[in-house]
This record gives C-alpha cells, sequence and structure tokens, in this order.
C-alpha cells in the first residue's frame, strides 16, 4: 500500500519492477491516491502500466519545458543563484585598498566578508592580479 505511485517510483520501469518484485512473492500494490493502481488483477496491471507511462510521460514534459524556460530567461539575462555579495563599487574599493597595501583579510574585513569570498570574486574581475608586492 502506497499513498502515491510517484512517491514509490520515478520512473515506469521502476514502478513496473517493483510491481513484479510483489508479485513474485505473491503480495499486490495499491495505490490510496490513484485507486486504479491495483496490482492484483490482470486489468489493474494493465491499467498500471498505461497510467505509470503518462506520469512518467507528463514529468518529461514538465522537465522540458523547466529547460526551455530556464533558457529563455537566461536570454533575457536572468541569473540564477545566489546574488553576488559584493557590488562593483565595493570590488573596485577593495582592488584601490589592496594596490595602497592593504592586506586583503583587513579589506574582507572592512567590507564584512569571509576573505575567500573577496579572493573569488578578485579572481573573477579581469583588471585584479595578486602579484608579489601585495600583502595577503
Amino acid at each position: 500500500m502506497v499513498s502515491r505511485l510517484d512517491r514509490l517510483a520515478r520512473s515506469t520501469r521502476d514502478l513496473l519492477e517493483i510491481a513484479e518484485q510483489l508479485t513474485a512473492v505473491q503480495a499486490g500494490l495499491r495505490s490510496l491516491h490513484e485507486p486504479w493502481a491495483d496490482t492484483t488483477s490482470p486489468a489493474g496491471r494493465m491499467v498500471l502500466t498505461v497510467f505509470a507511462g503518462i506520469a512518467e510521460f507528463e514529468r518529461e514534459l514538465i522537465h522540458e519545458r523547466t529547460r526551455s524556460g530556464r533558457v529563455a530567461a537566461r536570454t533575457r539575462g536572468v541569473r540564477f543563484g545566489r546574488p553576488a555579495k559584493l557590488t562593483g563599487d565595493q570590488l573596485t574599493l577593495a582592488e584601490r585598498l589592496i594596490g595602497e597595501g592593504r592586506s586583503i583579510p583587513k579589506v574582507a574585513k572592512l567590507l564584512k566578508v569571509h576573505r575567500a569570498t573577496l579572493y573569488r570574486a578578485l579572481a573573477a574581475t579581469a583588471s585584479f592580479t595578486l602579484n608579489s608586492r601585495m600583502r595577503l
């Protein structure tokens, strides 16, 4: 007994394998949410197979729509992920302070970020390079 078939298996193949394993030990499968999903009868097994295939097809359609939506959003300039901790002005200030001789840990503390965050942000800017005269 399961509440929903999609909680039991991710694909039609997995669902049918589970149903076969249950049949092999003389057990059946029933879903509380999908009353048609009953492997204790031949008609129930056939309906289960058909509806499981439809459910998998629907999941694949949703996945494809989501993927194409992300692509469309990226072309419109939408950024995914966490927002940047440092603004462009803060990075410019950090580069200037480091160029004046301040250490990266001190500049990071001034900007209220971890030094690793500052290192990553500076590494991502093309204008910044660590050289031997900067104090780390």
